[in-house]
């Protein structure tokens, strides 16, 4: 399926000079949403994962639904001071900015297997925190699944060579 098709270029958002890939025009169509989801769920290729951790806040769209159909667990990664319990915080940067990501500090066990997910790779900073997260409570990141992956920021050199997939690329 032609899911470029569906992604939609914002210029100038968050701010000048940056073109954002715009997700909601995929997530409206009930069929290109479901075979999204199938296509994310088949870059996993019939993986062991113990825990699917989605990235505030569109990681949270396909995440859940990929933990579901993999049997596993979800884990939501916030923003900071958005989860209620203990938490662990990760600093990162953003091509627009820099943010704090937290995880429950219970939310994973030492050596479960964890597929990271979001919607967009960009310059990496974010997928690295969230893979600096899991690794702290002694989990094992087997792969870094995206919507979309923008290889002209280079974000996958900052996930030192974790598996990344990613369902389209520009």
């Amino acid at each position: 399926m032609d899911f470029a098709s569906y992604i939609r270029d914002i210029e100038d958002f968050p701010k000048p000079g940056v073109v954002f890939k715009d997700i909601t025009p995929l997530l409206k169509d009930p069929q290109v949403f479901q075979k999204a989801g199938e296509a994310l769920l088949g870059l996993t290729s019939n993986m062991k994962i113990d825990k699917v951790v989605g990235v505030d806040s569109r990681g949270f769209i396909f995440a859940p639904l990929l933990a579901s159909r993999l049997g596993a667990g979800f884990v939501p990664v916030r923003k900071s001071g958005k989860l209620p319990f203990k938490t662990l915080s990760e600093t990162y940067a953003l091509e627009y900015g820099e943010g704090t990501l937290e995880m429950h500090n219970d939310a994973i066990l030492k050596g479960e297997k964890v597929l990271v997910h979001d919607d967009v790779l960009a310059t990496g900073g974010t997928a690295s925190a969230v893979c600096k997260l899991v690794e702290k409570l002694g989990g094992e990141v087997v792969q870094c699944n995206f919507l979309i992956e923008l290889t002209f920021l280079n974000g996958a050199e900052k996930l030192n060579g974790f598996p990344i997939r990613a369902l389209l690329q520009y």
